[in-house]
């Protein structure tokens, strides 16, 4: 019994360092992105997507949900478009979460458009690990203009 809960207390401890030896890859991706974003350089983004990437919002419409779905080359495009400085989404944490190749990471955020608060909600991001690299191969997101918080500048 005693070597039982010894072993399975030594697989959960090797379970948690080695998700947390994969966490700042998991960020510094993620920072990559928002990065790219605020200095509207599609060229930066395209390196942090996997190639079967995909971005979805859940839309809630007068109680009726629906997911939007859009191509990263269209996210990556518009981001492009924009002036450096534009857009900036800031994160107010980030829960991450790793299996093997696989993350999940879970963020609360705030849109800021040209300065001015815009909307907020929370990320929802998949990555897997390619070539031993930490690639995003989704995002889903919730929106909303109400109840949103201040958060600090990275």
């Amino acid at each position: 019994m005693k070597t039982t809960i010894f072993l399975l207390s030594l697989f959960i401890a090797t379970q948690a360092v080695a998700q947390s030896s994969e966490e700042p890859a998991i960020r510094a991706t993620i920072s990559r992105l928002f990065d790219g974003m605020r200095k509207a350089d599609s060229v930066s983004l395209k390196t942090v997507f996997a190639p079967t990437a995909r971005l979805q919002t859940v839309v809630n419409k007068q109680s009726a949900i629906s997911i939007n779905d859009s191509p990263i080359t269209s996210f990556i495009s518009s981001v492009g478009k924009a002036k450096p400085g534009m857009l900036d989404e800031r994160l107010a944490s980030m829960d991450i979460k790793v299996d093997g190749e696989l993350a999940t990471v879970w963020t609360p955020y705030v849109f800021y458009l040209q300065e001015q608060k815009n909307h907020c909600g929370v990320n929802a991001f998949t990555l897997v690990k390619l070539n031993g690299t930490w690639q995003i191969q989704g995002i889903i997101d919730t929106r909303r203009k109400d109840n949103c918080p201040d958060v600090p500048k990275p």
